[in-house]
């Protein structure tokens, strides 16, 4: 059920606690909501137009804490975002934009690979923006549930985004939480990091490929992206090795880890200096794959603070230069399907008269 904001009435079940939102309590809301708007620059007939009518979506609540990079199994995770499918479609997608990849390597320093993998996992390269109006979900959370400050923020963005003339209100239809276009830029970091790469004067992350390539490269340059330099590397550990040393944010020179045995898996040396700090990743603890992991993995993981995600991108990135899949297995006897393999999966499924829903 779909309620209007101003005459929303009962109990609402927020993610994480229950509380209650009356009608007179989503009303104060879009009142405070509207000023705010208003003494930040907004136009009052841009917030009336835009957000007074919105019909709120509480079902978005229940969304707040089932992100899949952080409550899927990572080797579910991982086979869902770099199957063969994803390769193919982004070496395709190399190819094609290879002229706009090389401008933004040479504007941004970040190679083509990884700008593309970013496109893959987050829209499957533009197929898949999302369903849901952004106006729609961020005056939702921005009245209901935790987080309400974050989101008005999201919300104030948004308003300038459509403003302005850049984006046009029905083309901002992205994540349940507001991410939007190619790469899914949340409004907030649009206004800081997008750019207008095509030179038409707007910054447009829906229809413009290239303001969306040339953004996601500013975006991994301000977040540290070294040019040049690996993200990282599939390792391999000695017998015995002390796993207490592993973690993101436990750094430690590269001359450390080769010291204590660490080797790559393929055998080949590692490219950056020894004094290279990098850390261990043991996403499937000591029995599963293990990974040495640079600056440029840190940058990455800034897009979306989650490993598994970041570990997605960087995997599909090497896939996209060529590279094989990983050598070790994950601790599973169930190592996830391909989007192939659940479409098959499902067709079967059918075909025998089962509910898929």
């Amino acid at each position: 059920m779909r309620i209007s904001i101003p005459t929303l009435a009962g109990a609402l079940l927020c993610a994480g606690f229950c509380a209650t939102a009356t009608a007179a309590d989503i009303s104060s809301c879009v009142q405070s909501l509207r000023g705010k708007a208003v003494a930040a620059g907004i136009g009052a007939s841009t917030f009336d137009t835009h957000v007074a009518g919105v019909v709120a979506d509480p079902s978005l609540l229940e969304l707040l804490n089932r992100q899949p990079e952080f409550t899927t199994p990572i080797w579910d995770y991982m086979a869902g975002l770099v199957d063969q499918e994803r390769v193919d479609d982004g070496r395709a997608m190399l190819r094609t934009h290879a002229d706009t990849l090389a401008r933004v390597e040479a504007a941004y320093g970040v190679d083509p690979a990884t700008v593309v993998a970013v496109w893959g996992v987050e829209s499957d390269y533009g197929k898949v923006f999302g369903k849901r109006p952004l106006l729609t979900s961020l005056t939702t959370l921005s009245c209901m549930g935790r987080r309400q400050s974050f989101f008005r923020g999201e919300l104030l963005e948004t308003l300038r985004i459509v403003q302005g003339g850049d984006v046009a209100a029905d083309k901002l239809v992205g994540s349940w939480a507001g991410a939007f276009g190619h790469t899914q830029f949340m409004p907030s970091t649009y206004r800081r990091i997008a750019v207008d790469f095509d030179g038409d004067g707007r910054r447009d992350l829906v229809d413009s490929i290239p303001d969306a390539l040339a953004s996601t490269a500013n975006y991994l340059k301000r977040s540290g992206w070294r040019s040049g330099q690996p993200w990282g590397y599939e390792v391999r550990l000695p017998e015995g090795f002390d796993t207490a040393v592993s973690g993101r944010t436990s750094r430690r020179p590269l001359s450390y880890w080769t010291g204590r045995g660490v080797s790559r898996i393929d055998g080949q040396a590692f490219a950056p200096a020894a004094g290279t700090a990098a850390a261990l990743l043991l996403p499937a603890g000591r029995s599963g794959p293990a990974f040495l992991v640079f600056k440029n993995f840190d940058a990455i993981y800034s897009y979306n603070a989650a490993e598994s995600y970041a570990l997605a991108i960087a995997h599909l990135s090497d896939r996209l230069r060529g590279q094989g899949g990983l050598v070790a297995s994950w601790p599973t006897e169930d190592p996830g399907l391909s989007r192939a393999e659940r479409r098959e999966l499902q067709t079967l499924l059918l075909a025998r008269g089962h509910d898929i829903g």
